[in-house]
């Protein structure tokens, strides 16, 4: 087992620390491991009565890549995971969950790295309140067919982690996984 023997902040800022951790290897040596520290994140989608799922459609300038996502950002001090994903869902798509968000999956998409965790939720259905307010998040806004999932991720169509993995655990559980 790797054993963490203290670590120092070399980088800092509102949305992560890059700290640099004294790592002692199971046969004894030590060496130097970067890592990130990163607030919680949550994500929201609805899922409607003909099986899909409301997605953002949007471009990650990091791997120049566009590609369906949930709704999700940072968890801030104070709020439950919930009502983030809740605010994240409303902020970004202008949709607001019809019932009660249920807890989907927690990921941790890069715990080589990172200790982010990224708590999925979902609701069945949700109420257009109107555009979102984060606008700028993404290019469009639409309900996707969990039927369309596996062809999707296979097109390369949905590329984050979170994502995909959500996708596909709503995809079993709400279109029977065919």
């Amino acid at each position: 087992m790797w054993k963490n023997h203290g670590e120092r902040t070399v980088y800092s800022n509102p949305w992560l620390r890059v700290n640099l951790a004294d790592v002692e290897l199971p046969d004894g040596r030590h060496l130097d491991h970067y890592l990130i520290r990163q607030r919680p994140v949550a994500l929201a989608t609805a899922v409607n009565e003909a099986g899909e799922a409301l997605l953002l459609w949007r471009h990650r300038f990091i791997t120049d890549s566009w590609g369906w996502e949930i709704a999700a950002g940072v968890v801030e001090d104070g709020e439950s995971l919930e009502d983030a994903a809740a605010r994240e869902m409303l902020e970004e798509t202008g949709w607001r969950p019809a019932g009660p968000l249920r807890h989907l999956l927690t990921v941790e998409p890069s715990n080589g790295l990172s200790d982010a965790r990224h708590h999925v939720y979902w609701s069945e259905g949700a109420e257009q309140m109107g555009p979102p307010e984060d606008d700028f998040e993404s290019s469009r806004r639409a309900w996707v067919p969990l039927a369309d999932v596996p062809d999707l991720l296979a097109k390369g169509q949905i590329r984050a982690a979170n994502t995909a993995a959500a996708l596909m655990m709503l995809h079993a559980m709400v279109a029977g996984g065919d």
